[in-house]
């Protein structure tokens, strides 16, 4: 009995999304022949008895499924199943990554075809991917147990919220043959997930960050043991140098006593002979005095007569920049006269280039417009052909318009009955 229900359980969830996936594709196919939001009424009844369906069968499996699967006798054996499967997946990827592997490395050593070389490393590359992906969702599924009753309760808030989704937009089918509360739920439940998502990997740094604070932290903590234990070596020889030192210092201060006398006597003997040299000095710095007096006035009057020289060469070439800056101001005049022509003619061609460039720039946007225009009708007339095509098909197998079939007339059941009852 219990094998029983879970096989009608597994078939419900097979079903379920069969029928989302059913939903999905019609809602597809339906979306891409509405100009706006509103459906019309054929297929609005359409996806609605769709809908309908598919709420149906949810209500359905959320009654008939369980809590969870721990206790049953089935769940070793459904899980051990399942293993079975992702290790067997797992092995054939792997076997696969390795023969690519080995093939690449014969025809790396074996031939020189650069293109045969370029397929087989985007093999190589695809295979790789896939085992990736396959090694992932391996270690997801080991980590985690499928039949735990925090998974099924998932299951359940799931299948609650589909049906809801599924119930709204049908209610709103029925009424205005619009889906807007659909495309709200979705967008609603994309804004949950990247919420999520974005809070699940701040919480990922924030653990990375924790965890690198927390290494830091061990390794200072490991240095400043090792700093504390070489102040401490350091601490104790400084103290044998401080007794070291002070025995030092007396003895040094009963030799620098000593010497300081012997200094004291030397430097007034000193002062005594320099004293002497320097009123020896004296007498010659004031001989030297006299001399200097006598150079400094003969140089003086030298002095007088060549500023006079130089007063009237100054005078001389006063003159002389005066004219030549009355030349250059005359040249620089010139020069101002000829660049302004110059700057005249420069605007007017300057004008004249302005007029032809949007001359030019007004052609291309016509050649633009004319172009476009021609694609735009072109598009216009294909999609046309395509929606008439699509019309017609839809006459054909559903039967409207001339190729509806023709029906039986009532006369002749009639006529049978009466028949079967003369008999």
């Amino acid at each position: 009995m219990r094998r029983n229900g879970f096989r009608e359980i597994r078939m419900c969830t097979k079903s379920m999304e069969f029928s989302n996936f059913e939903v999905k594709q019609q809602v597809k196919s339906k979306s891409k022949l509405l100009i706006s939001k509103m459906l019309k009424g054929t297929d609005a009844i359409h996806i609605a008895t769709v809908l309908e369906d598919c709420v149906d069968q949810l209500s359905v499996l959320g009654r008939i499924m369980p809590a969870a699967f721990d206790t049953r006798l089935e769940a070793v054996e459904m899980v051990n199943t399942e293993l079975n499967q992702l290790v067997s997946g797992q092995r054939e990827l792997e076997l696969r990554y390795q023969t690519i592997l080995a093939k690449k490395m014969d025809l790396a050593h074996n031939t020189r075809n650069i293109e045969r070389l370029t397929e087989v490393e985007k093999e190589v590359i695809e295979a790789g991917a896939d085992l990736k992906n396959s090694t992932h969702v391996f270690g997801r599924s080991l980590r985690q147990n499928p039949l735990t009753g925090d998974n099924m309760s998932k299951i359940q808030e799931d299948r609650m919220f589909v049906e809801s989704v599924m119930a709204d937009t049908l209610s709103e089918l029925i009424q205005n043959c619009t889906f807007a509360s659909l495309s709200e739920a979705v967008r609603k439940e994309k804004d949950r997930k990247a919420r999520l998502q974005e809070t699940i990997s701040k919480e990922e740094d924030g653990r990375k960050r924790v965890k690198m604070l927390q290494k830091k932290l061990i390794d200072i903590q490991k240095e400043k043991e090792v700093e504390l234990q070489q102040r401490n070596n350091m601490i104790a020889h400084f103290k044998d140098q401080l007794q070291e030192m002070t025995a030092k210092t007396k003895m040094e201060g009963k030799y620098l006593k000593k010497s300081a006398e012997v200094a004291v006597a030397q430097t007034q003997k000193k002062c005594q002979i320099s004293e002497k040299a320097m009123q020896d000095e004296i007498e010659d710095l004031k001989h030297k005095i006299d001399e200097e007096t006598r150079c400094n006035q003969e140089i003086e009057s030298y002095l007088r007569t060549h500023q006079e020289e130089l007063e009237k060469k100054v005078d001389i070439w006063m003159e002389k920049y005066e004219k030549d800056v009355e030349a250059k101001q005359h040249e620089l005049d010139v020069l101002k006269a000829s660049k302004a022509k110059d700057l005249d003619r420069l605007q007017e061609l300057t004008k004249l280039y302005k007029e032809y460039e949007q001359v030019v720039v007004e052609d291309r946007i016509e050649k633009e417009k004319a172009r476009r225009k021609a694609d735009q009708e072109a598009i216009e007339l294909k999609n046309a052909i395509r929606l008439q095509s699509w019309w017609r098909g839809v006459m054909v197998r559903k039967g409207f318009g001339p190729y509806s079939k023709k029906k039986k007339g009532k006369k002749g059941k009639k006529g049978k009955k009466g028949g079967k009852k003369k008999k």
